[in-house]
């Protein structure tokens, strides 16, 4: 990167060019990225347009549409051109209406038919993700045929290590790899040499699904169908990569009680950031308040033992830590579809046996911390650690349930992670604390 900057500062472009055209196009996008945007224009230029094409698609949606925006639109509708459908239309779905306008009235009728196709599914759909790029055959052509057939479209084609079969009516029968064909005699009918396929992606499905679907069957490619379950594209594994981390981001975000944000951290303006952010603060905050409110109702008692205050913060954290370690294992289970609603009953008798046992090995070291450091009454202790045992019961059954109640009802289950459980489990612990105290001590 150092080299490619000294270059440019001393208007070397011709060295440029012959250093950039034999890097790989995602090499290429990473320096381009670093670029300011005068520099960004004018080193894109110099690129081959087949070349210019492939990086564009590397690049941020930022950096594309400065980009675009730099270019004639002709140039830029040439650039659309030669990218892939899916990506395509990634892009247009960005752009600002006057300029998409612009570039769709220069483009091919072939392209402007693919990206209008792809922009008419749901966000986050199987529809958006596919490309409409793809071979297919028909189950009783010849190996000889299918062969052709690749070798004709293989240019234009995003993938084409599988091949995908149907019947004169583009109904989808099933795949055959390209190293079957290759092994096969040219006389062998396709569908003798077919795999059916197993499963069921339509243009509905939700990119999350889509996801689980490449996991279970471990490919690199899988076709789309329509509701008559006709062959309408495919999805391949790069652009799953991206779903999966884009996914597990909103999952992370949320989680952490932030708003989910798809720019980059440096990207994302101070203000934005405020935004994202603040309104699960002050939900927590005002419900918060309520923990207050118990601490209030029970003055009494902290009055006439004023040793119970020094407590209270290890409750609050070790309960909130308890429900979060659960509910952060189940939200990660749902996400990765091991476990259902259905498993609700032995998930909590699962974490009912991890709580008692996680009790008591806390109560018991915490009962020889207060005996022998802190050096308290027995009664005392006693009410701390009977505290400890039923508050990381309390905090793991909320914390196992409430996702899986999030998930029935059809909310995220992420949303129901540390922050909001461990308000919800701090208040448990405290009227758990006062009502064992008021029990077992005479206040």
């Amino acid at each position: 990167m150092d080299n490619i900057k000294e270059l440019i500062n001393s208007k070397k472009y011709a060295d440029i060019k012959s250093i950039l055209i034999d890097m790989s196009e995602a090499d290429i996008a990473e320096i381009f990225e670093e670029l300011n945007n005068d520099n960004l224009i004018t080193i894109f230029r110099l690129l081959p347009k087949d070349l210019a094409a492939l990086v564009f698609s590397y690049l941020d949606i930022e950096k594309q549409q400065v980009i675009i925006e730099s270019l004639s639109t002709k140039e830029a509708a040439s650039i659309i051109d030669n990218m892939y459908a899916d990506d395509a239309a990634d892009l247009i779905d960005e752009m600002p209406a006057n300029i998409v306008k612009q570039l769709l009235a220069n483009t091919t009728p072939e392209t402007r038919h693919d990206i209008n196709f792809l922009l008419r599914y749901p966000d986050d759909s199987a529809g958006s993700l596919m490309t409409v790029e793809f071979v297919d055959i028909k189950e009783n052509c010849t190996v000889k045929e299918a062969m052709e057939r690749i070798k004709k479209q293989a240019k234009d084609t995003e993938h084409i290590n599988t091949t995908y079969v149907v019947d004169n009516k583009r109904k989808l029968l099933g795949s055959v790899s390209l190293k079957d064909i290759i092994i096969s005699n040219d006389d062998t009918i396709i569908k003798d040499i077919m795999d059916h396929i197993s499963t069921n992606i339509n243009t509905l499905t939700d990119q999350e699904d889509v996801a689980n679907e490449f996991k279970k069957y471990d490919v690199t490619s899988l076709p789309v169908v329509d509701l008559e379950n006709r062959l309408v594209g495919i999805i391949t594994v790069d652009d799953i990569m991206d779903i999966v981390e884009e996914e597990t981001t909103e999952d992370i975000e949320k989680m952490a009680a932030i708003t989910p944000n798809d720019k980059p951290y440096m990207k994302t303006g101070v203000f934005e950031t405020w935004k994202k952010r603040i309104p699960w603060l002050l939900i927590l905050m005002i419900s918060a308040a309520f923990t207050g409110k118990i601490i209030q109702t029970y003055e009494n008692a902290l009055a006439s033992y004023v040793v119970l205050t020094s407590f209270i913060p290890m409750f609050m954290d070790t309960g909130g830590n308890a429900g979060g370690q659960a509910s952060v294992t189940i939200i990660r289970s749902l996400s990765l579809n091991e476990i259902d609603f259905k498993d609700i009953f032995k998930i909590m008798w699962k974490e009912i046996r991890v709580a008692i046992l996680i009790g008591i090995t806390l109560a018991v070291a915490n009962f020889i911390k207060l005996m022998v450091i802190d050096q308290v009454s027995v009664s005392i202790a006693l009410v701390v650690c009977l505290t400890l045992i039923v508050t990381v019961f309390c905090a793991k059954i909320v914390g196992c349930t409430l996702p899986l109640l999030a998930k029935k009802i059809g909310f995220d289950p992420a949303v129901m992670a540390s922050p909001f459980i461990t308000t919800i489990v701090d208040a448990l612990s405290l009227i758990i604390y006062f009502t064992i105290a008021t029990h077992l001590l005479t206040i």
